[in-house]
């Protein structure tokens, strides 16, 4: 976990797409990180893999459980 703690604070305020070990793959801008969750900024239209769109209004923040993360990609 420390090592996806270190990835994800080299990547602050970058626009970057995680997946989760549930196989869930999320979009937005990562705006923290604490030694528990990530915290992703949304830009409305939530893209989730293998469950289709979830909607929100822009600039939600998404947290997650940083124990869920399986990668991080800058995009």
């Amino acid at each position: 976990m420390d090592e996806m703690y270190q990835l994800c604070t080299k990547h602050m305020n970058r626009r970057v797409r995680i997946q989760t070990r549930c196989g869930e793959c999320y979009e937005g801008v990562l705006v923290n990180v604490d030694r528990n969750n990530v915290y992703l900024r949304t830009s409305g239209d939530l893209r989730i893999s293998g469950w289709g769109w979830g909607f929100g209004a822009a600039n939600d923040i998404l947290i997650l459980s940083l124990f869920t993360l399986l990668a991080i990609a800058l995009i």
